[in-house]
């Protein structure tokens, strides 16, 4: 008797742990996908303010109109920041991507001073740098204007897709993990189905009936989002550790925001599937009980 116990409550822990093992890894998956949602726009800015265009200058540009430019380019409302690049630092980062200096062989520095400029991210598209291009030339000391249309386009039509992509993994994520957690629950739930009809039989309510199963549920729910929360949290450790600039656009209030909705999540979803299971066997005949 002592022996059938102790199997029982072993299977009882197996069931139980297999159950919270599978809601964390699903709420894990669901957590992943709204920190993307949220990240998104941020993840959108970062790129964008991080795409520069060079101003190439003329040869004759002194010091001091290098200095009264970057003052003026400052001052316009879509430039978030600029940076002077003089001759000889161009030569030197040719000469670090190359591995040899472009003077030792042509006797001279072909390359000419420039201007990074970085833009907010409202105007780091193509229509909006189109009209600054013609802004810009203006300058008597301009010579040419150098960017990359081809990249902004992309970046553009890819954050549109993402953000797309991203909302129909997350409808197709939910759904699957409703029904796993519900499939889940219910096989914790069909070594009760018995009890649950004696519970019928001698008048229990329908609601008396689901609660304490409710309760258990919610309670391996809040488990498993706390599991899922700290598998989150590894992971998110990790990109920082391997992503340059990743941590610029996670902030401490999208991370609880991110956290509670997990630990929401397997509250509400441990509740529905518990509700779905348990209602299938109330309305479930005693002669069923046998055949499922």
């Amino acid at each position: 008797m002592a022996d059938n116990k102790k199997v029982s409550a072993v299977s009882f822990f197996h069931s139980r742990f297999t159950s919270i093992i599978s809601i964390a890894l699903v709420l894990f998956l669901m957590g992943l996908i709204i920190l993307m949602g949220l990240l998104g726009n941020k993840l959108s800015v970062y790129v964008k303010e991080n795409m520069s265009f060079s101003i190439v200058l003329k040869d004759n540009v002194g010091d001091l109109d290098v200095k009264r430019m970057q003052k003026n380019l400052e001052s316009l409302p879509y430039i978030k920041s600029t940076e002077y690049i003089s001759k000889e630092q161009a030569a030197r980062e040719l000469e670090d991507e190359l591995g040899e200096n472009p003077e030792n062989f042509l006797g001279f520095n072909p390359l000419q001073a420039s201007i990074e400029v970085k833009l907010h991210s409202e105007y780091a598209n193509p229509d909006s740098l189109k009209l600054i291009e013609n802004k810009i030339k203006n300058y008597t000391s301009v010579s040419e204007l150098l960017y990359r249309k081809d990249m902004m386009e992309l970046v553009q039509h890819n954050m549109k897709r993402v953000g797309l992509v991203l909302l129909g993994l997350a409808a197709i994520l939910m759904i699957i993990s409703f029904v796993l957690i519900s499939n889940t629950i219910r096989l914790l739930i069909y070594s009760k189905r018995f009890l649950i009809h004696t519970m019928r039989l001698v008048g229990a309510t329908a609601g008396f009936i689901r609660r304490p199963f409710i309760w258990y549920n919610v309670v391996s729910g809040i488990i498993a989002a706390v599991l899922a929360i700290c598998m989150l949290t590894a992971a998110l450790y990790y990109l920082q550790a391997e992503l340059t600039g990743f941590i610029q656009i996670l902030d401490i209030p999208t991370l609880l925001i991110v956290y509670t909705a997990v630990l929401l999540l397997g509250i509400l979803l441990s509740v529905l599937a518990t509700i779905v299971s348990v209602n299938k066997y109330l309305r479930m005949s005693f002669d069923k009980l046998y055949y499922i």
